[in-house]
């Protein structure tokens, strides 16, 4: 990237009924990085298709620097070395926020009846985890259980599982961290995360089978293997703990 260029030209489309965000964007990420803007507003339908017309580009905004056309705001992120997503690439992001905001849900509710944190924190965030992942797969389940399909072993010779997974992994953590039911939802996380650690073990490391994971719902990008395994190994842990107080 040249130091030198201070002066950035942006065409974005700015209507009255729409404002183009990543034209905002792209304004915003050059004036951060120090440069005087020549903000062209493109108003009408007519005048967006003969700027793309006369430029032969697709999309707007359109960003220019020292006469050269850099591209769109992806491209002007590139051109400062900042990192874009590439379309359909497989990111462990999405389950590591869950498995973020979880804690974060775990601790506050321990603080809030203890005011102490001690070990009440993790079978909390275990089942809080398992209520977050639910309510991302209940948002499209006929997505969810289609991608499930292609791993779950119960759900290969069975596909209602694929329907009833959210509903049943739901109900296992709420149960779990109201602690009521236990002899049914102990038993309930026990199967649903014991076929699913199988299942996972297998597509994975038995098949070598390179697919996304379904866990935070039918539409990420989330590799299928060790975080979707652990998932699993936490919830069968949590029922096998949650079995042996209630014996004991």
């Amino acid at each position: 990237m040249p130091s030198a260029a201070k002066t950035a030209i942006v065409h974005r489309m700015v209507m009255p009924d729409h404002v183009c965000p990543y034209g905002r964007k792209a304004i915003w990420l050059l004036k951060s990085k120090g440069f005087a803007v020549e903000d062209h507003h493109l108003t009408t339908r007519a005048q967006v298709d003969a700027f793309k017309a006369e430029h032969g580009v697709q999309t707007t905004p359109q960003i220019f620097i020292n006469g050269q056309r850099i591209g769109g705001y992806d491209d002007l992120r590139r051109w400062f070395g900042q990192p874009v997503p590439e379309p359909g690439a497989t990111s462990y992001t999405p389950v590591l926020v869950v498995f973020a905001v979880g804690a974060l849900i775990a601790l506050a509710i321990d603080w809030l009846m203890t005011r102490a944190m001690g070990w009440s924190v993790l079978p909390n965030f275990i089942a809080v985890t398992m209520m977050l992942l639910a309510m991302l797969k209940l948002q499209d389940v006929e997505k969810f259980s289609t991608m499930f399909l292609n791993y779950d072993l119960l759900a290969q010779r069975w596909p209602p599982y694929g329907y009833l997974y959210p509903f049943a992994e739901l109900a296992a953590g709420t149960l779990m961290l109201a602690g009521l039911l236990t002899w049914f939802s102990a038993p309930l996380a026990l199967f649903i995360g014991g076929i699913g650690a199988i299942s996972v073990f297998k597509a994975v490391y038995v098949d070598k089978r390179a697919l996304k994971c379904a866990c935070v719902g039918g539409s990420s990008n989330v590799p299928l293997g060790f975080v979707s395994l652990s998932e699993n190994l936490a919830m069968i842990g949590m029922a096998i703990w949650m079995l042996a107080m209630m014996i004991a």
